[in-house]
């Protein structure tokens, strides 16, 4: 099943074409996509069997009308150095546990559009994103899958001067600016992938690719991560789970190269899709870069 929402409603996509579940259930299921997520299970069931690309009420959606799948989670968890090539240039050994921080729900946003560049280096992060269909606690891995909804597109955007501003660095805050967390465009239920624990992931600056990885390189895939998170924190549904991005990042490149006003940022996920991002300068940008010549702090940027 592939899930998306357009203009905040929820849909079911097939093909090109989309259904509204809300009107086609009769208003069985409501049209808020983040209620759906509590009744996923449900949904699944009547949602087997069904033919969206012929249905009477289907459409062929505007992409620029897409919002992000699951808009509004309660908790968001990211992971770092989650591929070995990525913690390789970082100068980082590959941990041996999950190094997981959160980034805030409100920088969540959906799969096009424009971002403000705050002032700073910004960098980019393209990341396989799990989406939880159902409450997980002290989950072993081996139950992980069907307590997940769905797997996404996510871009994990770091500003690296507020990331590794202080002991410790401020992940959460320099990961969650407005639009930092780009999810979609649709997402697709587990069951739909060959095998969901290995896909390919591409990132692409102005036509360049920067990343490219395969998910099965990830030190501890998603039922793992599901599993470690979960047996300290309760999981609900519609939570995010960014699993880790592979090498290539902006900062580890030498020179560093960080998003600028007019880049283009495409993420790209086998069997998902992509996401698109363009970049301005924000107000602020522009007034700080009137007074100061130069940002000295590089960052660790290690995730």
């Amino acid at each position: 099943m592939r899930f998306a929402a357009v203009t905040g409603r929820a849909v079911l996509i097939d093909g090109d074409r989309a259904v509204d579940i809300q009107r086609a259930s009769r208003d069985r299921f409501p049209s808020d996509p983040m209620a759906l997520l509590e009744q996923w299970d449900a949904l699944r069931d009547w949602a087997v069997g069904r033919d969206t690309a012929t249905a009477e009420q289907s459409f062929v959606p505007d992409p620029a009308e897409l919002t992000a799948p699951a808009p509004r989670p309660r908790q968001v968890f990211a992971v770092a150095l989650n591929y070995p090539p990525h913690a390789a240039e970082a100068g980082f050994t590959p941990p041996s546990d999950p190094l997981v921080f959160t980034k805030f729900p409100t920088c969540v946003t959906g799969p096009t559009g424009t971002i403000e560049l705050p002032p700073g280096k910004v960098d980019w992060e393209v990341e396989l994103v799990a989406v939880m269909g159902a409450p997980a606690h002290r989950v072993p891995a081996e139950r992980a899958w069907p307590a997940v909804a769905g797997l996404t597109v996510g871009q994990d955007i770091s500003e690296r001067v507020v990331q590794s501003r202080g002991t410790p660095a401020q992940f959460g805050l320099g990961k969650s600016f407005p639009g930092f967390g780009p999810t979609g465009p649709v997402l697709v239920t587990p069951d739909e992938f060959a095998d969901p624990d290995d896909l390919e992931i591409t990132g692409l600056l102005n036509g360049d690719v920067m990343q490219h990885d395969r998910t099965a390189s990830m030190i501890f895939a998603v039922p793992e991560l599901i599993a470690r998170i979960s047996a300290i924190v309760p999981l609900l549904p519609g939570d995010l789970i960014f699993t880790g991005t592979p090498a290539g990042v902006g900062n580890r490149r030498n020179p560093p190269r960080y998003l600028r006003p007019g880049d283009e940022l495409v993420s790209r996920i086998e069997g998902i899709g992509e996401l698109r991002q363009n970049f301005s300068r924000s107000a602020l940008a522009t007034a700080e870069a009137s007074t100061t010549t130069s940002i000295e702090t590089e960052g660790v940027g290690f995730a």
